[in-house]
């Protein structure tokens, strides 16, 4: 079971510009603004710009499924016949992330919030 979809990433290229288009479209400041991570919160959705996403092997944008036990979806998913595009690591806060891709080449990605 999950707790849906409540945050999205999108890898981008130019940080600035990106982060002034989601200020335009959402019309809210960022709650996370660095170097590595630009963050905006917006009715219920959590929307995040990676600007070393593309390096890491993102295509687009990544929706993230929150999980409880992020290490037991993960291999459900492996079993499932998905194939690993993250392991499951830190990013900070309490957070961990993994993600996958589907046979048809769809990212997937999971978020396990441990500080709750």
């Amino acid at each position: 079971m999950t707790a849906g979809l409540t945050t999205i990433i999108y890898p981008v290229k130019d940080l600035d510009r990106a982060k002034a288009l989601f200020k335009a479209l959402l019309e809210t400041e960022p709650y996370a603004d660095e170097p590595y991570y630009v963050g905006f919160k917006d009715a219920g959705q959590d929307v995040g710009l990676d600007p070393n996403g593309h390096a890491q092997g993102m295509t687009g944008p990544v929706p993230y499924w929150h999980v409880a036990d992020i290490r037991a979806r993960l291999s459900a998913l492996l079993d499932a016949g998905a194939e690993l595009l993250q392991d499951v690591r830190d990013v900070g806060g309490g957070r961990l992330i993994a993600s996958v891709k589907d046979a048809d080449g769809n990212l997937v990605g999971l978020l396990q919030d441990t500080s709750s």
